[in-house]
């Protein structure tokens, strides 16, 4: 690993002066993390216009293709803590884009699917979600399935 070195800075910095990252900028973690935040921040301003946070594409779009998805399925399949989402899960069914059932079998499961108005913001933010791939797909070019690859490795190797 790179960037053990430790030199104390020589002034303070002023308000305004360049952010020293110092091994940072060397870090696959924080390169991940800043990545994802520019990718998030760009596909938010891509779908500003629609009224619901970007953060819930992947929950929708998750919950679409495997109807009734338990909350707890969708928890790992999301990254999530259930304790995070739980309350996103509350946001939709209020908003009326998913809809909560108990399980017939197991009442203390829930079972998720998509309402009519779902699919309908569903389909909005995939267009913008497609606009996003093909700004993303300018900036990665032909190494487009290495990186995938990369970061599928990354993912299952440290789950």
């Amino acid at each position: 690993m790179r960037g053990r070195t430790r030199k104390a800075p020589t002034e303070p910095v002023s308000p305004g002066d360049p952010v020293q990252f110092g091994p940072l900028e060397h870090w696959l973690g924080f390169n991940l993390r800043m990545a994802q935040a520019a990718a998030f921040q760009a596909f938010s301003r891509l779908s500003s216009d629609i009224g619901v946070q970007p953060g819930r594409f992947a929950t929708l779009t998750l919950i679409a293709a495997n109807p009734g998805i338990t909350q707890t399925t969708l928890s790992r399949a999301n990254g999530r803590d259930k304790s995070t989402l739980t309350p996103l899960v509350s946001d939709l069914v209020r908003r009326g884009l998913i809809r909560r059932t108990r399980d017939r079998k197991d009442r203390r499961t829930y079972r998720l699917t998509l309402t009519p108005a779902g699919h309908r913001l569903l389909d909005a933010l995939t267009d913008c979600a497609q606009e996003h791939e093909r700004n993303l797909d300018r900036v990665v070019g032909s190494d487009r399935a290495l990186l995938l690859r990369l970061l599928r490795k990354i993912a299952a190797e440290l789950e």
